[in-house]
């Protein structure tokens, strides 16, 4: 079965790289150097993540998260 899962990528503005959140998943987090990088270990931290889960007679989440943008007036 394939599913797919919404991830965060935060770019590391001082050391580099995107560090990147499952949310979906509390807990799944990981990072790259690159973006291509960050995305290739999210697909293995969630792989790990759905396996843990497995393991302890869990089931993963039905659901994912949703995301939108909220747009706000800033005074500075």
């Amino acid at each position: 079965m394939t599913r797919s899962f919404t991830v965060i990528l935060e770019p590391d503005l001082e050391e580099g790289g995107f560090t990147v959140i499952v949310p979906a998943l509390p807990g799944c987090v990981t990072q790259g150097d690159t973006r291509e990088e960050a995305l290739a270990n999210a697909r293995e931290a969630i792989t790990g993540h759905l396996q843990a889960l497995a393991r302890l007679g869990q089931r993963p989440p039905e659901g994912d998260v949703e995301v939108d943008s909220v747009q706000v007036d800033v005074a500075i």
